[in-house]
């Protein structure tokens, strides 16, 4: 299902990514993507599912958020190819299966022939530092 950063499907063409900014509220998040695990936040009082990672609950303003294992399956909600040639890259916001929506690169694919509501699957680019999540077609 997932893939971790060290594995070899990654193409002698895809751009270096720079390494994430790591935050302590943020380092188990981090942490979980060099294992090839997407987590996310989930309110313990309202019940909520909730990205990008913080302490404090955007739907109920609660402290109580705990980390969870996402699927790691979405589907696309929008997308914007920049650039061109080698140095194009694929923006997309993609909606989980928990129903938090992450902004993240479209990977190992060709844009033009992916459409919003395509289901993807989370892989795992490495960097100088952490992996950083990133989706491709199923």
């Amino acid at each position: 299902m997932n893939t971790p950063a060290n594995t070899p499907e990654k193409p002698a063409h895809r751009r270096k990514v720079p390494a994430p900014r790591v935050l302590p509220e943020t380092l188990a998040y981090w942490q979980a993507a060099d294992e090839g695990r997407l987590l996310v936040k989930r309110c313990r009082t309202c019940g909520e599912f909730h990205h990008y990672p913080r302490d404090i609950c955007p739907h109920c303003l609660s402290s109580d958020t705990e980390w969870c294992q996402a699927s790691g399956m979405g589907k696309v909600y929008s997308l914007s190819t920049m650039g061109r040639g080698e140095a194009a890259y694929t923006l997309a916001f993609v909606t989980l299966q928990e129903g938090v929506t992450l902004m993240s690169n479209l990977v190992d694919c060709d844009p033009a022939r992916i459409a919003i509501g395509d289901p993807v699957r989370v892989v795992f680019q490495p960097t100088d530092g952490h992996a950083v999540p990133m989706f491709t077609p199923i």
